[in-house]
């Protein structure tokens, strides 16, 4: 029988440590334990927020006292600690990306179906109000038909980013962490996808420039959508200054520009008619070479009522009330797939098809 309140363990206290605070906050949850290698940073932590420290995984997992189970770790390793907490009998969430193999996924996926339990992938950028208005007004025609998608993420990372770290030197090392695209990009790639729906094939090239590092720190890709629409990638952490992140999609009678999960541009030709289903529909007169634009607010699309703040409140809500989770595994599985592929293209110099 499940306690009231739902009591959550977490693994891994770098981004695991600020989830793990917002536990206490959170109506229905209750942080019961935390779990790291690096004693001093664990017991750190336990004193701050009133909860016991464990060194051994297995050891937090064998407890009946913990319901869900938070994955901290480094990336390459989110599946197996995640399939680890499925079987133990522990609802499961893992910060991004869900790992950095399809088949890594695939293990977390068939452990959640076997065991019926929940698991998600705490993608940060569901939970924002505006992310959910974007994609409403794309799915409703505000822009006519998508062309284009483009991502550029343009970050600096000095090398005593990819030297540190617990254990030591682990974001540089392809065993366990991707690149530029698979660690810092993996936000946004998820929300490009998320817009534009699945992709399809992948071109790509990778290299490393900037870095001593078996990882990439540059990458490219062109993308086509199953909707027909293109899509660009690029993707480092060489650039200095660090110029930040940005999506541009163009429609065929609009654009949004978005950065730094801000709306910076949504226009549409100014002509507008009312489509069948009720919504405006903009569409470009004939008789004008650059028609006039109209500004369109994100407030004019819908996002969930109920959206949760953060992964905290989806669990609990998931758990305890049925709702389905922002991004579950399936979803988080799309975006390993998508930069899997631009690798695996950048490898053969050939366009890779995404099952």
């Amino acid at each position: 029988m499940m306690a009231d309140t739902l009591r959550f363990g977490i693994v891994g206290l770098g981004m695991g440590g600020a989830r793990a605070k917002l536990i206490p906050d959170t109506e229905g949850a209750e942080l019961v334990a935390v779990c790291d290698l690096w004693e001093e940073r664990g017991h750190k932590l336990s004193e701050e927020l009133g909860c016991e420290y464990i060194r051994d995984y297995e050891q937090m997992l064998a407890r009946d006292d913990i319901d869900v189970v938070g994955v901290f770790t480094p990336s390459g390793m989110h599946a197996e600690f995640s399939k680890l907490a499925l079987e133990a009998g522990k609802h499961t969430f893992s910060t991004k990306p869900m790992d950095i193999t399809v088949a890594a996924c695939d293990s977390v996926l068939e452990a959640a179906e076997r065991t019926g339990l929940i698991y998600a992938v705490d993608f940060g950028s569901r939970y924002l109000k505006v992310n959910h208005q974007v994609r409403d007004a794309l799915q409703s025609g505000a822009l006519g038909r998508i062309i284009l998608g483009d991502l550029r993420v343009k970050w600096f990372r000095a090398q005593s980013y990819y030297d540190g770290g617990f254990p030591e030197g682990w974001r540089s090392r392809l065993v366990t962490e991707g690149g530029s695209l698979a660690n810092q990009a993996v936000h946004y790639v998820d929300l490009l996808q998320w817009w534009l729906g699945p992709v399809e094939t992948v071109f790509g090239v990778r290299g490393t420039h900037g870095h001593d590092i078996e990882t990439e720190d540059a990458t490219a890709g062109m993308l086509k959508f199953a909707s027909g629409a293109v899509g660009v990638i690029m993707t480092t952490t060489c650039s200095f200054p660090d110029l930040g992140s940005a999506i541009e999609i163009t429609g065929t009678t609009g654009t949004l520009s978005w950065q730094e999960q801000e709306i910076t541009r949504f226009v549409a030709a100014a002509t507008e008619d009312v489509g069948a289903d009720g919504q405006p529909q903009y569409v470009l007169p004939e008789d004008a070479a650059m028609p006039e634009q109209v500004e369109l607010s994100p407030e004019d699309f819908a996002a969930p009522e109920d959206l949760p703040a953060d992964i905290i409140e989806d669990m609990v809500a998931a758990i305890t009330e049925g709702k389905p989770v922002q991004c579950d595994g399936y979803e988080g599985r799309k975006t390993v797939a998508l930069f899997e592929a631009v690798y695996q293209s950048s490898d053969s110099g050939a366009p890779i098809r995404i099952a």
